[in-house]
């Protein structure tokens, strides 16, 4: 299997603890949501689905982080991740982290990086 990568955006979209983008990656079935927040220096890309029960998680468009800028919050929920490895850290999640998503910054882009056949 061969990569390629698709822009997500400019880095400079993403502030540290702040408003993340959402974008969409191929799913088995259907496009899926999916968002990328940057924290402590580093952007970090997940599914949008709560760990608990597959709801999209920001409560705002692009709102993945709770008010202090140190955990992503599922709005439904309350369950709380930890932005740099998406684990579980409390709430409804009940041990069940959020899916990673391959991205890559460099360039002053941030590109999702995506597989296909060759």
């Amino acid at each position: 299997m061969a990569a390629r990568e698709r822009l997500i955006c400019e880095s400079s979209a993403l502030a540290d603890g702040g408003t993340g983008i959402r974008f969409e990656v191929d799913g088995k079935e259907a496009p899926t949501s999916a968002f990328v927040v940057r924290f402590g220096g580093k952007v970090h890309a997940y599914l949008n689905r709560c760990g608990h029960i597959p709801l999209e998680m920001d409560w705002q468009p692009g709102r993945f982080f709770d008010t202090s800028g140190l955990y992503l919050v599922c709005a439904t929920h309350g369950a709380l991740y930890a932005p740099e490895s998406g684990r579980c850290l409390g709430g409804r999640c009940d041990g069940k982290g959020l899916v990673s998503v391959p991205v890559v910054e460099r360039d002053g882009g941030i590109y999702l990086i995506e597989s296909e056949s060759e």
